[in-house]
């Protein structure tokens, strides 16, 4: 039963990464994997089968008598990770509301405006700082979708656009990195209390400037970006142009989500709590600012905050919610024992892991070079159960840079990395072929310049 259950999740895990091939949503492999695991583990274990941990190591057995407590604990159990899977849902929930509110009231605009260069070696640098610290405040995901939007306006010819793009995939991953706010996986450390905001800053943002910087400076080399480009007169879309509301409820957009980590230092309330005022806050000053002189009722629901949560991509909440849930009935389940205690199945397997490849830093390295086959979320989740290490430990660190920044080797190894291939119909092997080495190089120097600071 319990190598069934194991499998269940390996087969769920292929799934998800066949996504595109068998053209099935990963959020339906996600939850059915996710529910099937529980399933088999609550049968499982009133038959007596099999024991459950919970967090604090105390087992839970129907053999051990007193079927009703055993049955609480096992519930006890399973509430818990739903709560505090709940925790990261509601936060992205939140950010992903926000972003869409300044998105309605085309707040964006205002940052397109401004690009006018029309040299293609300061138009890549342009996009790619953009790139890098917008995504440290909206997610990586977000400024992606963002950026190609534009760039569509700056380079007319295909042919030249997937450079852009591609490279922005780079700069986007390296910059939700070193920020709590930009990507799942930091934003999963940061609320289960691995990393803090300040070290995370603090130890993730070289080596992500590394890792952002060093492609981009071989990319200026490449014939694909010199000489000029010509930035389009007609406006395609009167949508993107800004609107009253605008630089209003920018700042108030970007501010809000700001000040998340303020509000969690000053209060000490879990981030989605912070995440959740700030989007009220948001959400109030939407309900009031004027638009376009003279509203009309019809205007008005085009840019309410109503409008702005039909557009947000549930069906990835729900990937998470079936990704997290599976990751915790894996570590509830006990496989085996270390120095004859019993532990959940994925604490087993770091055991085994570490003993079979004694330096952490190269289990790390690999995990970020899986996580541009397999999705960063699942390997970050599961590395948390696997390591018992303090808050701001050196690893979690090192965990955020490589999972973040790892899923740029492949065009599908990202969410970003999909967003820019459905967008700019960017080909699998031409980015393995002209984009994977660039990526791979700023990778590998700025995991080097991550372990050399820490001895420094």
């Amino acid at each position: 039963m319990i190598s069934f259950i194991i499998i269940l999740f390996v087969l769920g895990y292929l799934l998800i990464t066949l996504e595109h091939p068998l053209r099935l949503d990963k959020s339906v492999s996600a939850l059915l994997m996710a529910t099937l695991m529980w399933a088999m583990l609550s049968y499982g274990f009133n038959q007596g089968w099999f024991s459950i941990i919970d967090t604090h190591g105390e087992i839970f057995n129907i053999a051990k008598g007193n079927l009703e407590v055993q049955q609480e604990g096992f519930n006890r159990n399973l509430m818990h990770h739903f709560s505090k899977i709940s925790e990261i849902l509601f936060f992205l929930i939140g950010a992903m509301t926000i972003v869409e509110i300044i998105d309605l009231h085309r707040g964006f605009a205002i940052i397109k405006k401004r690009i006018t260069t029309t040299n293609k070696v300061r138009l890549l640098w342009i996009l790619g700082i953009l790139a890098f610290l917008l995504s440290a405040i909206i997610d990586n995901l977000t400024t992606t979708i963002i950026l190609i939007t534009l760039l569509r306006k700056l380079v007319p010819k295909s042919k030249f656009r997937v450079w852009f793009a591609a490279l922005i995939v780079i700069a986007a991953n390296a910059g939700g990195a070193w920020s709590p706010i930009g990507d799942v996986t930091t934003t999963m450390l940061w609320i289960n209390n691995k990393v803090t905001t300040a070290g995370l800053s603090e130890y993730v943002i070289l080596p992500s400037i590394i890792c952002f910087a060093l492609p981009f400076a071989f990319a200026s080399k490449l014939k694909a970006f010199k000489g000029e480009t010509v930035l389009k007169k007609k406006i395609d879309d009167p949508g993107s142009e800004r609107i009253l509301s605008s630089k209003t409820m920018l700042l108030t957009g970007l501010g809000g989500i700001l000040f998340v980590p303020v509000f969690k230092w000053i209060t000490g309330l879990p981030p989605y709590i912070g995440m959740l005022f700030s989007l009220g806050v948001v959400w109030l000053v939407s309900e009031y600012v004027k638009p376009v002189k003279n509203i009309t009722k019809v205007e008005k629901h085009q840019y309410s905050t109503h409008k702005a949560l039909s557009k947000i991509e549930f069906s990835s909440i729900l990937f998470f919610l079936g990704i997290l849930l599976a990751v915790a009935g894996l570590e509830s389940l006990v496989f085996g024992s270390i120095d004859g205690q019993s532990v959940g199945t994925l604490l087993y397997a770091a055991h085994r892991l570490s003993a079979a490849i004694p330096s952490m830093n190269a289990v790390i390295i690999l995990i970020g070079g899986l996580s541009s086959v397999i999705d960063n979320v699942p390997l970050v989740a599961a590395s948390m159960a696997m390591y018992d290490l303090p808050l701001d430990s050196y690893i979690w660190h090192f965990i955020a840079y490589c999972s973040g920044t790892g899923g740029s080797l492949l065009i599908i190894g990202s969410a970003a990395g999909v967003a820019a291939m459905g967008m700019e119909k960017i080909d699998f092997m031409w980015y393995l072929k002209n984009i994977a080495p660039l990526a791979l190089i700023g990778f590998i120097s700025g995991a080097i310049g991550f372990i050399l600071l820490e001895y420094i």
